[in-house]
């Protein structure tokens, strides 16, 4: 059984799943205040934290180091261009069994695990190729 939440962090949940798409708190705090429900951005973060904790919110930091905050789903894996920031999906998961054994191993509670690949997008090889 989960935690009572509170009723910020219920309002940030409900704006996470209207967004359906990893956002920033900075972003989140600004939509809150949109939909007239603001709260102050400390008072976001701490409500991120909570539910970070709780294994309902999870956080991918992209190239430019922003945290984007997400309700934790199917794991998800990218492949993230350095130069232009283009992040690609990716659908296959090679540490799905490790993930497995490490549970198994440690009695670690996993609520997600993130893969990330960092490099050079196609276009961003040609200009640098054409540059050179």
């Amino acid at each position: 059984m989960s935690p009572k939440r509170t009723r910020n962090q219920e309002k940030v949940l409900s704006v996470l799943r209207a967004l359906g798409r990893g956002t920033s708190a900075q972003d989140l705090f600004v939509e809150l205040r949109d939909r007239s429900q603001g709260m102050g951005l400390a008072t976001v973060y701490r409500a991120l934290d909570a539910l970070k904790l709780e294994g309902v919110v999870q956080v991918r930091t992209v190239s430019s180091g922003e945290a984007l905050y997400s309700l934790i789903q199917e794991d998800r894996h990218h492949l993230t261009c350095l130069q232009c920031g283009l992040s690609i999906a990716i659908d296959e998961c090679p540490v799905h069994e490790l993930q497995e054994r490490l549970h198994d191993a440690y009695q670690f509670k996993i609520y997600y695990h993130t893969l990330e690949f960092f490099g050079l997008c196609t276009t961003c090889q040609t200009a640098q190729a054409s540059m050179g």
